[in-house]
């Protein structure tokens, strides 16, 4: 995916959305998010698209202060649809710039294409946190789903020093987890092992390290691994969906993929 591909994306998930809360009852709980209902987690993701709308249109090289975004809530329940869609055409106008373009982001590359990819996984992550709380299931396609897992990786040690202070606890000695998309570029031997021979976008492994943990893409045979498709191990990565779920194939030391989990939630 290329900076393009991140703008048509990232407007694709703010349009759907925007539809799939468009006459919901906004009281409804949402699961994924605890505490939150799906007004609350409207507001946020609407503000997160104009606080970065508001820092690309003002070439901010510093962090926006939240309390300074432009807001513009709808005076009721009924508008929250069409706030929805106004603040993301504003986003993806803003995007609409050379990917190089300097930004403050939280990220490690300061750009505008950093957000591009950043705004349309947060978008499609919280799409998936309404439908689930309405019920409803989701399409996610495996390519995006596969950008998303390699988005998530790259930018969580920079979550670890901004607003995920328990990332910092992700260290070891050398433990390995083996992650593996059953519908991602390099499908593995297929045996059902978790040590895959193939060599695609669609396997990863995590290595901890006295200093943190690096990551890349690869097949061996981890100390765990994880087996399932894309979409849902990037759920799975953003604490939606459950390791033991039947969607999961896990081999070896499960309590290392837990702790993985509880330690990397974003």
């Amino acid at each position: 995916m290329d900076h393009a591909a991140f703008c048509t994306t990232t407007a694709a998930e703010v349009a759907r959305y925007a539809d799939l809360i468009d006459g919901a009852d906004l009281t409804t709980a949402v699961p994924t998010c605890p505490g939150w209902d799906l007004l609350a987690l409207t507001k946020h993701l609407g503000v997160v698209q104009r606080w970065a709308t508001q820092m690309m249109r003002d070439g901010a090289i510093e962090r926006l202060d939240f309390r300074k975004v432009d807001r513009n809530l709808p005076e009721d329940l009924s508008g929250y649809a069409d706030w929805m869609r106004a603040g993301g055409a504003a986003l993806v106008a803003q995007l609409d710039a050379p990917a190089q373009t300097p930004v403050w982001t939280w990220g490690p590359e300061h750009s505008v294409g950093w957000w591009a990819r950043r705004m349309a996984h947060e978008t499609l992550v919280h799409r998936a946190d309404a439908a689930m709380a309405l019920g409803q299931t989701i399409d996610i396609s495996p390519s995006v789903a596969v950008d998303g897992i390699d988005e998530f990786l790259e930018n969580l040690p920079a979550a670890g020093v901004s607003f995920a202070p328990n990332v910092t606890e992700l260290a070891g000695n050398g433990e390995t987890l083996h992650l593996h998309a059953t519908d991602g570029d390099g499908d593995g031997d297929g045996d059902g092992d978790g040590d895959g021979d193939g060599d695609g976008d669609g396997e990863w492994m995590i290595t901890l390290t006295t200093d943190g943990f690096t990551w890349g893409h690869g097949h061996s045979k981890g100390d765990v691994a994880a087996r399932g498709r894309a979409a849902d191990l990037l759920l799975l990565l953003y604490g939606r969906a459950d390791a033991h779920d039947e969607r999961f194939e896990r081999f070896g030391d499960s309590a290392l993929l837990d702790r993985w989990l509880h330690l990397s939630a974003i």
